[in-house]
């Protein structure tokens, strides 16, 4: 081998070397990475594993409970009437406008009546001709009913010889066709006089009067306008009797309905006065349901006193509706019934597994939070107190609930003990 050849293999040999320490050194920087980002994993699952427990706590009361059933609803008039006309017609003049306090028998609007009155004179000038021919007709009664009693006063003195039996029939028959004319005029002079009361009747109701004593809420016509009665009467005026006295009629949901009693006390707002809050009392629960979507609702009234006139009828209202009222109970907050501290049964030994396993800790499970409703018996129910640092489980007996507390009929609690409601962990 030549000196030049000795060159190329050591040139060779070293390059070799070379790329050898280079993949070395990769590979080392890969390994230290991978070790660090395991170390910084298990660095912060473990200090989130062990991080402490701090137990939020809320104190027990002595003191009232009022359970509600809330419902929504709009407030309407007592009594509201809705005024129209049977008559078809053009309006000759309104008298009366919005928000106008009325009284009963009190002209709203009357409408043209120049054709009615047209009507009512041609039939008064016919009942007047018709009288005539009666008055006509029943002269010729009186006249043939005299002609009739002579001719048979004839015809008994006479024995028959001064009137034939012919003339004494045409007499009679004579008779006869004279009552019956009057007969005739007496039904013409009736149908005549019916039908100017029918027209009288029209008259008096092409003026629109006000039914009761109330106020005007909606008013649907103007002068100049043409009504047109066909089928309905046409509502013209809506009135309300009295406005110091309403309904507020809510619906109260089929859950919540068998709660709900006449005579029971409530409350209520309005959007125009949220700061307000209104009593009523509970006059009515219908027994018809209403179904929309799905959901069943019952009407219920209630008996709103409104002598400052502050409501309106429409108004939308939120009504409270106190179904029960429990005096110097014992209360404890619903999330202390709910409460279930965590457990750690069922973990895996964080000391047994694979290398991989020990350097990188899996995160904690998730632990039960299951959050109960109160049971409806009592029977399953506890709460939990912090005695020396640890948890302790009393049994009690859960009664009525407002939503936010609910009263505890038995069980070892005292007012001012103090019931876990939460956990939180913190620290680590």
């Amino acid at each position: 081998m030549t000196q030049d050849q000795d060159l190329d293999v050591k040139e060779l040999l070293e390059t070799h070397a070379a790329r050898g320490r280079g993949r070395h050194v990769r590979l080392l920087l890969l390994v230290g990475a991978l070790v660090g980002v395991i170390l910084l994993a298990a660095l912060h699952w473990r200090g989130r594993s062990d991080g402490a427990v701090r137990y939020e706590t809320r104190e027990v009361l002595r003191g009232s409970l009022s359970v509600t059933v809330s419902a929504t609803g709009n407030l309407e008039p007592t009594t509201e009437v809705e005024v129209g006309s049977e008559l078809s017609g053009t309006v000759r003049s309104v008298e009366a406008d919005y928000n106008d306090r009325v009284r009963k028998g009190q002209v709203l609007a009357r409408l043209d009546t120049s054709k009615l009155e047209a009507e009512l004179r041609e039939s008064q000038a016919a009942l007047q001709a018709v009288q005539a021919q009666l008055a006509d007709a029943q002269a010729t009664l009186k006249e043939t009913e005299s002609e009739l009693a002579r001719k048979k006063r004839l015809w008994a003195m006479t024995d028959g010889q001064a009137v034939s039996r012919q003339d004494l029939d045409a007499a009679e028959a004579d008779l006869a066709r004279a009552r019956a004319a009057v007969s005739r005029y007496q039904a013409e002079v009736a149908q005549k006089q019916a039908t100017i009361a029918t027209i009288e009747s029209d008259l008096a109701k092409a003026v629109i009067r006000s039914p009761i004593d109330g106020i005007v809420l909606d008013r649907s016509v103007e002068p100049g306008q043409t009504v047109a009665a066909t089928l309905e009467a046409p509502v013209l005026f809506t009135l309300a009797q009295d406005l110091t006295q309403m309904e507020l009629i809510v619906d109260v949901d089929e859950a919540d309905v068998g709660l709900v009693r006449e005579g029971q006390r409530a409350e209520f707002t309005v959007d125009a006065y949220p700061d307000r809050r209104f009593p009523a009392s509970i006059a009515q629960v219908r027994f018809g349901a209403n179904e929309e979507d799905g959901v069943v609702t019952y009407e219920t009234v209630l008996i709103v006193n409104n002598s400052d006139l502050s409501l309106r009828p429409g108004m939308t209202a939120t009504a409270e509706i106190l179904v029960k009222e429990v005096q110097d109970a014992l209360l404890v907050p619903n999330q202390a019934l709910r409460f279930t501290p965590e457990t750690t049964a069922g973990h895996e030994d964080e000391s047994s597994g694979s290398l991989i396993s020990r350097l990188i800790p899996r995160p904690p499970r998730p632990t039960s939070k299951k959050k109960p409703a109160v049971p409806s018996d009592g029977r399953e129910a506890a709460v939990w107190v912090l005695e020396d640092g640890r948890l302790r489980r009393i049994p009690v007996t859960p009664g009525e609930t407002d939503g936010t507390r609910t009263v505890i009929q038995e069980g070892e609690l005292e007012p001012g003990m103090l019931v876990v409601v939460d956990a939180v962990r913190v620290g680590g």
